[in-house]
């Protein structure tokens, strides 16, 4: 609370006096004020903010907010009641989603003393657990960062970072220069494929099958302490995997039985992306968050669906001016089953519900923060969106 000095209290009460007081009455009885809230995303307003009940898809929507603090995954519904609560071992790795079966998979972080240990996108562990949290497996690997899916036939991919080799390194081009570790090293992302008792299966590496100075880093102003920075992967109908890499702006589906890249998109028109997977038109839909455009002037985020067969954009979603919506880091969308599109605008953990020409139907803003006291934040890496039929069937799962 902040007080108001006797001058300005007289003064205020000159002006307008509530109920016919006088402004002696006013001054003999100090008045206070409510302080006004230092972190910006509080006071623009949290929680739920709106919904368009005829338009909006119904169902239930989860995340998790990555702040270190947090190891808590929640599950609200169109109103933004909190339904459920995961209360989990660690902190998000960087997120969880519901298996086709209904449990709970998880990436959580297990920091470590490693260069990758230290980033805010560390992982370590990818686990499986009931709708009562319970885990029901668990793997762990130090160069776990950023994402990790459960497969079809049962496995576990992991995106994965080490050290690239000194010879590769030198020749990447883009970013700072001299800005890699302290030691001079510069990591490189892999995937992995385990087991869910750990054993490895299947390992692709991006150093065997990209070029360091075609596939560069687009941003100038960025870091060279890694070459990609794998964001996001998911599973295509096929098997193939389609893996989004940020630091090179580009996105790209492999074959696991090959290990050869089958398509490969990049910028333009994408920059520093998310997130993406296939719909079932044949279509990718991801984030595309651009923090530097190079064929803009200025950074603004929106949503793509992109046609693979042509590389021609098939719908988009951005605000207008292009300025008002933009989140340069994380960040996700979903296609829903009415057509409808969910959207996370992931650095201030905004979600939002759009219909095909652009309408916004549904939006929440996450209220849960965490971190330093001075630097609160409820940044999400991604939501989902579940039916009532879903999440009923997870329930089941115990």
């Amino acid at each position: 609370m902040t007080m108001i000095s006797r001058r300005d209290v007289f003064r205020l009460a000159s002006l307008s006096l509530a109920g016919g007081g006088t402004a002696e009455r006013a001054e003999a009885q100090p008045l206070t004020v409510n302080a006004i809230e230092p972190i910006t995303i509080k006071r623009r307003g949290v929680g739920f903010r709106g919904l368009d009940k005829a338009r909006a898809f119904p169902g239930f929507t989860l995340f998790a907010p990555i702040a270190a603090t947090n190891r808590t995954v929640y599950l609200v519904d169109m109103d933004g009641t909190v339904v459920h609560r995961w209360e989990m071992p660690y902190a998000p790795g960087l997120h969880g989603y519901l298996t086709p079966r209904g449990t709970l998979f998880y990436n959580g972080k297990i920091p470590n003393d490693t260069h990758l240990g230290k980033t805010p996108f560390m992982g370590g562990s990818a686990m499986e657990v009931d709708w009562n949290g319970k885990v029901l497996w668990e793997v762990k690997h130090p160069e776990h960062h950023h994402d990790g899916i459960l497969l079809r036939n049962g496995n576990v991919m992991l995106i994965c970072a080490r050290a690239l080799a000194p010879a590769i390194a030198r020749r990447v081009r883009g970013g700072r220069a001299g800005s890699e570790y302290d030691d001079g090293t510069m990591n490189a992302d892999y995937l992995l494929e385990v087991t869910t008792g750990g054993k490895v299966v299947w390992e692709w590496s991006i150093a065997d099958h990209l070029d360091p100075e075609k596939d560069h880093i687009t941003g100038e102003q960025d870091g060279r302490e890694e070459w990609t920075h794998a964001n996001g992967l998911s599973e295509m109908p096929d098997g193939r995997i389609l893996l989004s890499c940020r630091n090179t702006s580009t996105v790209m589906t492999i074959d696991r039985k090959t290990g050869n890249i089958d398509w490969k998109l990049g910028p333009p028109p994408l920059s520093g992306q998310h997130a993406p997977y296939l719909l079932e038109n044949g279509h990718v839909l991801l984030f595309d968050n651009g923090p530097h455009r190079l064929d803009e002037t200025f950074p603004y985020s929106r949503v793509l669906e992109i046609d693979p067969a042509t590389n021609a954009i098939a719908w988009k979603f951005q605000e207008s001016p292009p300025q008002n919506f933009f989140s340069d880091r994380i960040s996700n969308a979903v296609r829903l089953p009415n057509g409808n599109t969910l959207i996370n605008e992931g650095n201030f953990g905004r979600f939002f519900e759009v219909t095909r020409d652009g309408v916004i139907v549904w939006e929440y803003v996450n209220p849960f923060f965490g971190g330093p006291p001075k630097a609160q934040s409820n940044a999400v890496f991604r939501v989902q969106r579940y039916s009532e039929a879903e999440i009923e069937r997870a329930r089941r799962v115990t």
